[in-house]
């Protein structure tokens, strides 16, 4: 078992397992038994590379917040950040643990391989309903009683308010007691002077002096 271990391809197999089970135990609802599949798996492989135990215990660690790294960025996010950072904790904590060079890729390409086919599970177990709870599902609609920031905006067209710093060409206005952000059209708007609302594009307002 040793040396079988000691074959470079079986750092794929057994990082490609580790990484599929414990991805696919974040998307879908296993009870645990994936988390353990995987744990085991990723374990086996630091322990037959890795004679030290605290070091083991560390490469884990770096492994699985990787892991976590990406599952939040795609999850919450979702602007690659993260997810950057924890395919390089995750490639750095086996790449460090393989013996030799074609070892350390086998199990880079095990870690792509292996999260590319969790998300079969996906059509095969249920999803799990955390996911659910992180993402808002309902669309926020004006039938359903909701208005938009943009609808707000669009409403100030046409009201007049004052100036609360000099519009150079932007600045902040006050319309009804509220603060904005606005732009003039035309000149430069000194301080504490009158304005109206002529134009609304998404939440840019653009306002003129009123003479």
């Amino acid at each position: 078992m040793e040396e079988l271990m000691q074959l470079s391809f079986m750092s794929f197999v057994i990082v490609g397992l580790g990484t599929m089970f414990l991805i696919g135990e974040i998307l879908v609802n296993t009870r645990g038994i994936f988390a353990l599949l995987g744990i085991s798996f990723i374990t086996i492989f630091f322990y037959s590379h890795i004679p030290d135990v605290s070091m083991i215990i560390i490469m884990f660690i770096v492994y699985v917040i990787g892991l976590m790294l990406i599952v939040i960025d795609g999850k919450i996010l979702n602007d690659g950040t993260l997810s950057t950072l924890g395919v390089v904790s995750m490639i750095v904590s086996v790449s460090i643990a393989a013996p030799d060079l074609a070892s350390g890729v086998y199990s880079v390409i095990g870690i792509v391989v292996g999260a590319g086919l969790s998300f079969v599970f996906l059509k095969i177990f249920k999803r799990r309903e955390m996911w659910g709870k992180l993402a808002l599902k309902d669309r926020l609609t004006t039938e359903d009683g909701y208005t938009t920031l943009t609808d707000e905006y669009k409403m100030l067209i046409g009201q007049s308010g004052i100036t609360l710093t000099d519009l150079r060409p932007s600045g902040t206005i006050e319309i009804g007691g509220k603060k904005y952000s606005a732009v003039s059209t035309g000149n430069w708007i000194n301080k504490d002077e009158k304005i109206q609302v002529i134009n609304v594009d998404g939440t840019k307002i653009q306002v003129n002096k009123i003479d």
